[in-house]
Protein backbone atom coordinates (compact mmCIF):
# COMPACT_ATOMS: atom_id res chain seq x y z
CA UNK A 1 0.00 0.00 0.00
CA UNK A 2 3.17 2.02 0.60
CA UNK A 3 4.32 1.57 -2.66
CA UNK A 4 1.21 2.12 -4.07
CA UNK A 5 0.48 5.61 -2.48
CA UNK A 6 4.25 7.05 -3.16
CA UNK A 7 3.48 5.68 -7.21
CA UNK A 8 0.03 7.56 -7.47
CA UNK A 9 1.81 10.52 -5.81
CA UNK A 10 4.53 10.66 -8.98
CA UNK A 11 1.60 10.23 -11.23
CA UNK A 12 -0.27 13.31 -9.64
CA UNK A 13 2.84 15.57 -9.87
CA UNK A 14 4.69 14.69 -13.24
CA UNK A 15 0.91 16.18 -14.65
CA UNK A 16 0.62 18.52 -12.37
CA UNK A 17 -0.05 21.91 -14.63
CA UNK A 18 2.90 24.49 -12.75
CA UNK A 19 1.30 27.32 -14.85
CA UNK A 20 -1.92 26.96 -13.40
CA UNK A 21 -0.82 26.45 -9.91
CA UNK A 22 1.20 29.64 -9.90
CA UNK A 23 -1.24 32.23 -11.71
CA UNK A 24 -4.17 31.14 -9.17
CA UNK A 25 -1.12 31.52 -5.96
CA UNK A 26 -1.15 35.11 -4.32
CA UNK A 27 2.23 34.88 -3.88
CA UNK A 28 4.19 32.53 -7.04
CA UNK A 29 7.47 32.61 -5.69
CA UNK A 30 6.42 31.47 -2.04
CA UNK A 31 4.13 28.57 -4.04
CA UNK A 32 7.53 27.79 -6.56
CA UNK A 33 9.53 27.84 -3.58
CA UNK A 34 7.08 25.55 -1.63
CA UNK A 35 6.41 23.29 -4.93
CA UNK A 36 10.47 22.79 -5.01
CA UNK A 37 10.35 21.53 -1.35
CA UNK A 38 7.41 19.34 -2.34
CA UNK A 39 8.80 18.08 -5.38
CA UNK A 40 12.20 17.06 -3.14
CA UNK A 41 10.62 15.60 -0.79
CA UNK A 42 8.50 13.13 -3.20
CA UNK A 43 11.31 12.75 -5.30
CA UNK A 44 13.73 11.36 -2.34
CA UNK A 45 10.38 8.92 -1.18
CA UNK A 46 10.02 8.04 -4.60
CA UNK A 47 13.76 7.00 -5.04
CA UNK A 48 13.65 5.09 -2.30
CA UNK A 49 10.61 3.02 -3.15
CA UNK A 50 11.79 2.26 -6.50
CA UNK A 51 14.98 1.85 -4.69
CA UNK A 52 13.07 -1.01 -2.81
CA UNK A 53 11.83 -2.73 -5.60
CA UNK A 54 14.58 -2.68 -7.64
CA UNK A 55 16.33 -4.26 -4.75
CA UNK A 56 13.48 -7.05 -4.71
CA UNK A 57 13.75 -7.53 -8.71
CA UNK A 58 17.02 -8.50 -8.86
CA UNK A 59 16.59 -10.92 -5.52
CA UNK A 60 14.14 -12.47 -7.59
CA UNK A 61 16.29 -12.55 -10.73
CA UNK A 62 19.17 -14.24 -8.60
CA UNK A 63 16.27 -17.00 -7.32
CA UNK A 64 15.74 -17.17 -10.62
CA UNK A 65 19.22 -18.21 -11.81
CA UNK A 66 19.71 -20.06 -8.57
CA UNK A 67 16.87 -21.97 -9.64
CA UNK A 68 18.03 -22.57 -13.70
CA UNK A 69 21.58 -23.49 -12.11
CA UNK A 70 20.04 -25.81 -10.04
CA UNK A 71 17.20 -27.39 -12.37
CA UNK A 72 20.74 -27.82 -14.83
CA UNK A 73 22.70 -29.30 -11.85
CA UNK A 74 19.85 -32.26 -10.99
CA UNK A 75 19.55 -32.95 -14.88
CA UNK A 76 23.04 -33.34 -14.90
CA UNK A 77 23.33 -35.45 -11.82
CA UNK A 78 20.41 -37.51 -13.16
CA UNK A 79 21.90 -38.11 -16.41
CA UNK A 80 25.25 -39.30 -14.80
CA UNK A 81 23.22 -41.54 -12.52
CA UNK A 82 21.10 -42.88 -15.67
CA UNK A 83 24.36 -44.13 -17.49
CA UNK A 84 25.74 -45.89 -14.35
CA UNK A 85 22.67 -47.89 -13.77
CA UNK A 86 23.54 -48.57 -17.68
CA UNK A 87 26.67 -49.68 -17.41
CA UNK A 88 25.79 -51.61 -13.97
CA UNK A 89 22.66 -53.46 -15.90
CA UNK A 90 25.02 -54.33 -18.92
CA UNK A 91 27.68 -56.05 -16.44
CA UNK A 92 24.73 -57.83 -14.95
CA UNK A 93 24.56 -55.68 -11.52
CA UNK A 94 20.93 -55.38 -12.02
CA UNK A 95 20.39 -54.62 -8.21
CA UNK A 96 23.17 -51.80 -8.74
CA UNK A 97 21.25 -50.69 -11.90
CA UNK A 98 17.95 -50.05 -10.22
CA UNK A 99 19.90 -48.00 -7.50
CA UNK A 100 21.32 -45.75 -9.68
CA UNK A 101 18.19 -45.52 -11.64
CA UNK A 102 15.95 -44.64 -8.74
CA UNK A 103 18.60 -42.04 -7.83
CA UNK A 104 18.44 -40.08 -11.55
CA UNK A 105 14.45 -40.74 -10.95
CA UNK A 106 15.05 -38.47 -7.89
CA UNK A 107 17.23 -35.78 -10.16
CA UNK A 108 14.81 -35.51 -12.35
CA UNK A 109 12.37 -35.13 -9.92
CA UNK A 110 14.14 -32.03 -8.50
CA UNK A 111 14.85 -30.67 -11.82
CA UNK A 112 11.37 -30.46 -12.28
CA UNK A 113 11.07 -28.84 -9.11
CA UNK A 114 13.94 -26.27 -9.77
CA UNK A 115 12.40 -25.72 -13.84
CA UNK A 116 9.04 -25.08 -11.79
CA UNK A 117 9.83 -22.69 -9.44
CA UNK A 118 11.72 -20.99 -12.03
CA UNK A 119 8.75 -20.95 -14.54
CA UNK A 120 6.69 -19.35 -11.53
CA UNK A 121 9.26 -16.31 -10.79
CA UNK A 122 9.64 -15.59 -14.66
CA UNK A 123 6.10 -13.45 -14.81
CA UNK A 124 7.04 -11.75 -11.19
CA UNK A 125 10.17 -10.96 -12.94
CA UNK A 126 8.89 -9.33 -16.53
CA UNK A 127 6.00 -7.24 -14.12
CA UNK A 128 8.33 -5.68 -11.86
CA UNK A 129 10.75 -5.34 -14.84
CA UNK A 130 8.52 -3.36 -16.02
CA UNK A 131 7.06 -1.82 -12.87
CA UNK A 132 10.81 -0.24 -12.44
CA UNK A 133 10.89 1.13 -16.09
CA UNK A 134 7.94 2.72 -15.69
CA UNK A 135 9.21 4.63 -11.75
CA UNK A 136 12.48 5.08 -13.20
CA UNK A 137 10.94 6.94 -16.16
CA UNK A 138 8.59 8.39 -14.10
CA UNK A 139 10.81 9.75 -11.64
CA UNK A 140 12.84 11.47 -14.65
CA UNK A 141 10.53 13.30 -15.50
CA UNK A 142 9.95 14.63 -12.03
CA UNK A 143 13.62 15.21 -12.13
CA UNK A 144 12.78 17.68 -15.15
CA UNK A 145 9.67 19.41 -13.44
CA UNK A 146 11.86 20.06 -10.71
CA UNK A 147 14.66 21.69 -13.00
CA UNK A 148 11.85 23.79 -14.64
CA UNK A 149 10.22 25.04 -10.77
CA UNK A 150 13.82 26.15 -10.47
CA UNK A 151 14.47 28.20 -13.37
CA UNK A 152 10.63 29.43 -13.26
CA UNK A 153 11.31 30.47 -9.58
CA UNK A 154 14.98 32.41 -11.05
CA UNK A 155 12.98 33.79 -13.46
CA UNK A 156 9.77 35.06 -11.05
CA UNK A 157 12.27 36.31 -8.50
CA UNK A 158 14.08 38.22 -11.47
CA UNK A 159 10.98 39.83 -12.89
CA UNK A 160 9.87 41.01 -9.47
CA UNK A 161 13.00 42.12 -8.60
CA UNK A 162 12.71 44.38 -11.49
CA UNK A 163 8.64 45.12 -11.26
CA UNK A 164 10.08 46.59 -7.82
CA UNK A 165 12.53 48.67 -9.40
CA UNK A 166 9.53 50.28 -11.40
CA UNK A 167 7.65 50.91 -8.96
CA UNK A 168 10.34 52.68 -7.02
CA UNK A 169 10.94 54.86 -9.48
CA UNK A 170 7.22 55.42 -10.76
CA UNK A 171 6.94 56.32 -7.05
CA UNK A 172 9.87 58.84 -7.06
CA UNK A 173 8.37 60.60 -10.54
CA UNK A 174 5.09 60.73 -9.18
CA UNK A 175 5.73 62.49 -5.58
CA UNK A 176 8.14 65.40 -7.78
CA UNK A 177 5.77 65.62 -10.32
CA UNK A 178 5.69 69.68 -10.99
CA UNK A 179 2.21 69.75 -12.23
CA UNK A 180 0.83 68.86 -8.60
CA UNK A 181 -0.22 71.89 -6.96
CA UNK A 182 0.03 70.43 -3.26
CA UNK A 183 3.62 68.94 -4.00
CA UNK A 184 6.29 70.81 -2.92
CA UNK A 185 7.73 71.91 -6.26
CA UNK A 186 4.07 73.32 -6.60
CA UNK A 187 4.28 75.25 -3.51
CA UNK A 188 7.48 76.53 -4.54
CA UNK A 189 6.50 77.71 -8.01
CA UNK A 190 3.40 79.51 -6.55
CA UNK A 191 6.02 81.55 -4.22
CA UNK A 192 8.62 82.53 -6.92
CA UNK A 193 5.15 83.80 -9.03
CA UNK A 194 4.41 85.78 -6.17
CA UNK A 195 7.52 87.25 -5.65
CA UNK A 196 7.97 87.96 -9.46
CA UNK A 197 4.53 89.73 -9.37
CA UNK A 198 5.50 91.48 -6.55
CA UNK A 199 8.54 93.19 -8.40
CA UNK A 200 6.31 93.59 -11.46
CA UNK A 201 3.99 95.58 -9.55
CA UNK A 202 7.06 97.74 -7.91
CA UNK A 203 8.65 97.86 -11.54
CA UNK A 204 5.35 99.86 -13.03
CA UNK A 205 4.49 101.93 -9.63
CA UNK A 206 8.28 103.56 -10.15
CA UNK A 207 7.32 103.91 -14.63
CA UNK A 208 4.31 105.84 -13.09
CA UNK A 209 6.59 107.79 -10.87
CA UNK A 210 8.53 108.57 -13.66
CA UNK A 211 5.91 109.34 -15.93
CA UNK A 212 4.25 111.86 -13.69
CA UNK A 213 7.65 113.49 -13.64
CA UNK A 214 7.65 114.30 -17.11
CA UNK A 215 4.30 114.93 -16.93
CA UNK A 216 4.89 118.13 -14.86
CA UNK A 217 7.98 119.16 -16.86
CA UNK A 218 6.02 119.22 -19.78
CA UNK A 219 3.59 121.68 -18.08
CA UNK A 220 5.85 123.41 -16.63
CA UNK A 221 6.72 124.28 -20.17
CA UNK A 222 4.04 125.05 -20.95
CA UNK A 223 3.19 127.84 -18.70
CA UNK A 224 6.60 129.52 -19.29
CA UNK A 225 5.58 129.91 -23.03
CA UNK A 226 2.28 131.23 -21.91
CA UNK A 227 4.46 133.80 -19.37
CA UNK A 228 6.66 134.70 -22.56
CA UNK A 229 3.49 135.35 -24.52
CA UNK A 230 1.92 137.39 -22.46
CA UNK A 231 4.96 139.46 -21.62
CA UNK A 232 5.05 140.03 -25.23
CA UNK A 233 1.70 140.81 -25.58
CA UNK A 234 2.31 143.43 -22.50
CA UNK A 235 4.94 144.77 -24.70
CA UNK A 236 3.92 145.00 -27.51
CA UNK A 237 0.99 146.79 -26.35
CA UNK A 238 2.85 148.96 -24.62
CA UNK A 239 5.01 150.15 -27.56
CA UNK A 240 1.84 152.11 -29.63
CA UNK A 241 1.15 154.09 -26.56
CA UNK A 242 4.21 155.73 -26.60
CA UNK A 243 3.85 156.45 -30.44
CA UNK A 244 1.31 158.54 -29.49
CA UNK A 245 3.10 160.35 -26.61
CA UNK A 246 5.86 161.09 -28.41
Amino acid sequence: MTKQSIFGRISTLVKANINSILDSAEDPQKMIDQLVRDYTNNIADAESAIAETIGNLRLLERDHQEDVQAAAEWGNKALAASRKADDLRANGSTADADKFDNLAKVALQRQISAENEAKTAEPQIASQTEIVDKLKSGLNTMKDKLGQLKTKRNELVARSKVAEAQTKVQDAVSSISVLDPTSELGRFEDKIRRQEAIAQGKAEIAADSIDAQFESLDDLGELTEVDARLAELKAGAAKPQEALEG
